[in-house]
């Protein structure tokens, strides 16, 4: 019996590979990777992908390119993986075989994630190729095709003692934050209202690709100043949500990366070199020249920057309204930080800091802490209530923050999608 006989009979003793399971293997690829730009609502290039395609060419070429390369797919966030790659490839040496009639169904969380990625890929890049500042410096900002601006104020880099005398204040730790802007004041109605209503404020569909593509609040179901004054006053009532978004927003129209500030970041600011209950000291009975609240408030919020401001030149730090910041509400830990960030894994708490025109003069101190709750949007009347507004929550607004630092695409992604959207 010679080698030749034995060589095939082992060549026909090694098992062909099992045939691909389109429904299994394929479409769950398609769905999640494909459908946000080659679906029956955008066919971009004129490939769709939700039914079976003409030819199978352009897929083929594009899982011969591997993830983190020019033109891999999809565009915006984790690329098609190796071994994805692999049975696609398999799928169509057996001549792409579609079961007949079938419609890949989309997942919209699936869809919305896709598109999301995508956007902030290309805003990253918009970005990232901005000219750094030589040096920081305050500056004010018009928002482009309006006349309203916002100002920021330059935090230095530093370290500070973080914590407070309450129970949900310590332990007391040594935090370390890099340098950033600040918002000189609470962002306003005349900011806000831009974001909520785009359209009507004059921003034409289609005139800026990145822009479009970002997600916007639904119409108020109420007044949502509840009559206490628009025009240079904070916006209010907003999901942390909906504070990201307005951020990514903001971003997007300025091409400079604005997002919520950390705890860390905002106790810093808000003690501006100081290490008193105060950023002024520690006599309460001062307050009512830096902040409003429950003591001088008259029962609304006033507007921004009518008070001192602190020593670094940030205004309403104390009072006039509670602001978002990123965190998950949560203990602190006993150990040095540098650049903390609590990452939110469940709808509640968030936590908010400052106080606000509601509040007595102790909710008011710098390291004072607040945990959101499901009770401010109690009076809610949509089902399910709205990832966007809480009624309840009338104390409530935020400022911005840019970090000098340009983040990565992936930690910007994560920054703007903090948390759980759905509540």
């Amino acid at each position: 019996m010679g080698r030749g006989f034995l060589s095939t009979a082992i060549l026909f003793a090694i098992p062909a590979l099992a045939a691909v399971d389109f429904q299994k293997q394929v479409a769950p690829v398609l769905e999640t990777n494909c459908l946000s730009c080659h679906g029956l609502a955008k066919a971009l290039g004129g490939l769709r992908l939700d039914v079976k395609p003409k030819s199978t060419a352009r897929i083929a070429e594009v899982m011969d390119i591997a993830p983190g390369e020019p033109g891999a797919m999809p565009p915006g966030g984790p690329q098609v993986s190796k071994t994805q790659r692999e049975v696609i490839r398999q799928w169509i040496a057996e001549g792409s075989p579609w079961p007949e009639g079938f419609t890949i169904k989309v997942n919209k969380a699936v869809r919305g994630e896709a598109t999301e990625r995508a956007a902030v890929a290309k805003l990253h890049a918009k970005i990232a190729g901005n000219k750094f500042p030589a040096k920081m410096e305050p500056y004010k900002s018009t928002i482009p095709g309006t006349d309203v601006n916002f100002s920021m104020v330059p935090i230095p880099a530093g370290e500070f003692l973080m914590g407070g005398p309450e129970k949900d204040e310590g332990p007391l730790h040594n935090v370390k934050v890099d340098a950033f802007w600040m918002g000189k004041y609470e962002v306003t109605w005349d900011e806000y209202r831009l974001f909520m209503f785009a359209q009507q404020a004059g921003e034409t569909a289609g005139a800026d690709e990145v822009v479009d593509a970002l997600s916007r609040p639904t119409r108020p179901y109420v007044e949502m100043s509840f009559g206490m004054g628009i025009n240079g006053y904070p916006a209010i009532s907003m999901t942390q949500h909906a504070a990201n978004k307005f951020a990514e927003w903001l971003s997007a129209k300025t091409g400079q990366f604005y997002r919520l500030p950390t705890e860390a970041e905002w106790e810093y600011a808000c003690r501006a070199g100081t290490t008193t209950a105060y950023s002024f000291g520690n006599d309460a009975s001062k307050l009512g020249e830096y902040a409003w609240f429950d003591g001088n408030s008259n029962g609304k919020y006033e507007k921004v920057g009518t008070k001192k401001p602190n020593p670094w030149g940030l205004y309403d730090m104390h009072g006039n309204v509670t602001e978002w910041t990123l965190d998950q509400y949560g203990p602190y830990s006993a150990e040095p930080a540098t650049n903390p960030w609590v990452k939110s894994t469940k709808p509640y708490p968030h936590a908010a800091r400052g106080g606000g025109w509601t509040d007595p003069a102790d909710r008011l101190r710098c390291s004072a802490r607040l945990g959101s709750d499901s009770s401010w949007k109690m009076q809610d009347p949509q089902l399910p209530k709205s990832i966007w507004y809480l009624t309840d929550a009338q104390f409530l607004g935020f400022r911005l923050v840019r970090p000098l630092k340009v983040p990565a695409e992936q930690q910007m992604y994560q920054y703007w999608n903090n948390g759980v959207e759905k509540e």
